[in-house]
Parts: C-alpha cells; structure tokens; sequence
C-alpha cells in the first residue's frame, strides 16, 4: 500500500525503519492444520502457529489455574508447550485434548514470581535483568560488563541463596541501556541538540484522532516531534511511561487529517501489512526493525522481564522497567523505538533497549503492544485499507537496494533473503539515519530520561549498547 500525503510535507510516517536489512533467516509458513486424534484416545498435539499457539495458551491457563506454571512455543514441532504443577489429571487430560504437550514441572509460577520480588528487594542493581523462562522452569538473571566488584558479588550470592533449582545467573555483553534514536526516524530539537527517536507504530487514540506509540524514554526526552531533523513539530506527546511499568508513549498529531498507514517499511519499497496486536510467546520467531542495523530476526526467550537501567541523570539511581519481552535479536544504537511483529503481521512490541550488537550478538527488551494499548486507550491501525496498491515486494531484496527515505511500496515478506551483512547505515539515504554525526551521539538528552550516552556533539557509531 502507498503512503498518503497532504500537500507540502509528509503526513504520514511509515512504521518501523528504512534501513539497510540485516541478515534475516528464511521462514517457511507454519502450517494450521490441527491433529486431532479421531478416536477418543488421547489427542496428539495441534501443529500452531505461534499466534495460534499464544491464544490456546491464554485459554489452559484459565483451564489449568494454580497448576499452570508457564508455557513456550516449540518453532522446530509448531506445538504449546505447557508446564504443569501438581496438576490434576483430568484437568491435564483436557490440555491435551485441546492440543497441547503437557509437561510436569517442579516450580509453580507463585514460586517463580517470589524468586523475582526477592530479587527485586535483594538486587535491584544498575545493569541487571531477570525473566521467567518457561523452558527450564527458572527465572534467569542477567548482568551486563557494568556489574562487578561488591555488585557482582552481592548479585551472586542473592541468585545462589534463591537455590540452584530456582534461578540462573549469566553475564551479558555490553550494557543494558536505552538510547533516543532508531527506526522511521522522528526529532526533536532540545536544549542540549537534537533527540533521535524511531515510530513503533501507527495508531488512533481514544478521541479518535491518529497517534503513534513509540518508547516511552522517548516521550520523556522530548514533547515535540518531527518527520525530519530540521523540520517543524507534526506531533506532540500526549502520554509516556518511562521507567515503572513498562516503556511507551503516545504521540498524537497535530493535524487531525494526518493519513498513516497501519505496516511495517523494511525498505526497499517494501512494507509488512500489520491487521492485529498480538502477546509474545516465548520460543517464537519475530523480527525487528531498526534504522541502524535494518531487519533483523530471532526468539522470545521470556516475558514480564524486569531490567534495571542505570539512572544517568542521578549517578546512584536506577531505572527500572517492568513487564517487559525478553529476546534473543540483535540490536544497537539508533534502533530503539523500532518495529517488533511477526511475519503474519502481528504488532508484538516495541524496542527498549539491551545489551551487545549484531556482529557478537546480544539480547534486546520490548514494550509489549498490547500493553501500551491498554494502558493508552488506543486502537491499532491508521488508514490502512485505502491507499494504492503497491509494487510486489521482491523477497530477495538485499541491503544494498535499499535507498531510505519515503519508501512508497507493496507489502513485505520480513523474511525475505539475508541482506547483504556488509552494508551499513551510512549507505541509507533516507531519514537521517546511518551514523548520526552531527546529532551528537543520542547523549546529551538521556536516554529516554534525558539521560543515555548523548553527548550533543559527537556522532552515533552504533558500537556500544543495544538500542
């Protein structure tokens, strides 16, 4: 679908990034065709996809009560996974007739979410994090390069005092932090430069006039916001949430006739159709974009994660967020803000930040979308199914055909062919994007608190920290 545009300047935004695309694995379409058993013999579990998967587990869980103890998505088989404790038999019986494979599990999710308020209490420390993961039955705490010394030590003996079966601790690369910049780019000019934020995704507000959620350090930064570095305001910051629970804000329009689209722009010409919002399942597949690194995919690895920033605006303070989604994709600089949605065009989340890069890896938190929605009013969408049609996006489309900028186009398949890994941001010609220099590294207005490395006169290399 084509962007729309009222005359002399740009009205809409499109969702997510322009950038070059990152190595994006093939997906093949995960079949829907359940497997029940014909005779009344216990069923074999339904092949799901995950969205599939996300709502039958929403209903076990009602069906399970106090035994439900979590439940992950099995990519390699597309089958639910459920954990039960000290289940009833019947009961279990009933997840499996409904599709899923049951498994017996020793810590019940009342136990799990004590390790993480002892934690909370024990070891709320700069450069920490800690989510349930339904696969090992254990809340995972990690810790970024900033926790040594007496920190690390009073981290370790917490995880270790929790025992052996209940929790994990594992070091992360780089440090966990949110930074201003990324995606479809927005600015916004404060005092110490200007602030570099990416539109998650379109949206209508509860009065009915069109908006976007983006991060909620973001909303804090700055109020005003624009489509280009030097352009005037074309929306302004009606709710943000940063730190606390969770990480959104809403950005209404100025002008009430302002026409979006509701996708995803991977480049190229290329869009991703978005049609609903969607909860993370831990174990499936989803994709990020964001103008430094472009499209980049991997797994939710666990949900309602808390991490714990460290406050650059109070030296000995701690921003902490919670009710984040845990993953395994990449992400650096100038990616916070992006676009998280699955292939079929499910909005899952929006990005925070993390730790490491794309070269050595590293983890990434979301806001969930869901959430966001909820705790705004609004509806997802903009004027989606009115635009023109667009070219057939070519699926083997490579970072080098990527030019940025308006990226009028058809829809997308996000898991297109592996762009080529050596192209970079510089290479974009669109929105402002690639290394930054001039807008000061995304420092000097904090990161999303006024905080984070933004110095306003260095340039953003995209080396250290995840978003």
């Amino acid at each position: 679908m084509s962007h729309k545009r009222i005359p002399k300047r740009k009205a809409a935004i499109a969702v997510g990034g322009v950038a070059a695309l990152g190595a994006a694995a093939f997906l093949l379409p995960m079949a829907n065709a359940s497997q029940d058993n014909a005779s009344g013999a216990t069923a074999a579990p339904k092949t799901l996809k995950a969205t599939g998967a996300s709502d039958l587990a929403a209903q076990l869980q009602q069906l399970l009560g106090q035994a439900f103890a979590g439940s992950y998505y099995d990519s390699a088989k597309q089958q639910l996974v459920v954990n039960v404790v000290n289940g009833d038999n019947n009961v279990i019986v009933q997840a499996e007739k409904a599709g899923a494979v049951v498994r017996e599990v020793q810590n019940s999710t009342s136990e799990l979410a004590a390790v993480a308020q002892t934690l909370k209490t024990k070891a709320t420390i700069p450069g920490t994090a800690w989510a349930v993961d339904p696969k090992t039955n254990k809340v995972v705490v990690s810790a970024d390069s900033t926790v040594t010394g007496t920190k690390w030590d009073t981290l370790e003996s917490t995880v270790q005092g929790l025992g052996s079966n209940m929790a994990t601790l594992k070091k992360s690369s780089g440090t966990f932090k949110t930074l201003v910049s990324g995606g479809d780019a927005i600015f916004s000019q404060v005092q110490d430069g200007t602030v570099r934020c990416s539109l998650g995704f379109n949206v209508t507000a509860s009065d009915g006039t069109p908006a976007f959620l983006t991060a909620g350090h973001c909303g804090v930064a700055a109020k005003d916001w624009s489509d280009s570095e030097t352009g005037q305001p074309i929306a302004t910051v009606d709710q943000a949430q940063f730190p606390g629970n969770g990480d959104f804000s809403l950005v209404k329009y100025n002008d009430a006739t302002t026409q979006t689209t509701s996708d995803v722009n991977i480049g190229n010409g290329q869009t991703v159709a978005i049609n609903q919002a969607v909860d993370a399942t831990v174990g499936e597949t989803v994709f990020r974009m964001g103008s430094t690194t472009g499209l980049h995919d991997g797994q939710v690895t666990g949900l309602d994660a808390t991490v714990n920033f460290q406050s650059e605006t109070d030296p000995n303070g701690v921003d902490t967020v919670t009710g984040l989604i845990q993953t395994n994709v990449c992400a650096e600089a100038g990616d916070s803000g992006g676009s998280l949605f699955t292939q079929d065009g499910g909005a899952v989340g929006m990005t925070s930040g993390g730790s490491g890069d794309c070269t050595s890896g590293g983890e990434t938190f979301f806001q969930p979308v869901t959430t966001a929605l909820q705790a705004t009013g609004a509806t997802l969408g903009g004027d989606a199914g009115a635009g023109d049609a667009g070219a057939t996006a070519d699926p083997s489309a490579t970072a080098g055909d990527q030019a940025g900028g308006d990226q009028i186009g058809g829809t997308a398949d996000p898991s297109a062919t592996a762009a080529d890994p050596s192209a970079t941001a510089g290479d974009q010609s669109g929105t402002g994007t690639g290394d930054e220099t001039g807008t000061g590294d995304a420092t000097g207005t904090g990161d999303a608190t006024g905080t984070g490395d933004q110095s306003g006169t260095g340039a953003d290399d995209g080396t250290t920290s995840s978003n």
